[in-house]
């Protein structure tokens, strides 16, 4: 997964898989998802991420992971 702030695009993009992009779809104002040729979400991008969020909480971004234990 990787997650990339773009300003000079004004976007926000979280690539959830590296398969090709089939098609996208504006799901609602300003959010584009990509899915690839099964139908699988493959990337999530948010628009206008300038007018929503601070450049402090761009920044701070985190990324919770799930705790797996080993059997």
């Amino acid at each position: 997964m990787r997650i990339k702030v773009d300003l000079e695009s004004d976007a926000l993009y979280f690539r959830l898989s590296e398969d090709d992009i089939e098609e996208s779809e504006e799901v609602a104002k300003g959010v584009v998802v990509d899915f690839n040729k099964t139908g699988k979400v493959v990337g999530v991008e948010i628009l206008n991420v300038k007018d929503n969020f601070t450049i402090e909480e761009l920044s701070k971004l985190n990324v919770e992971l799930p705790i797996v234990l080993a059997k």
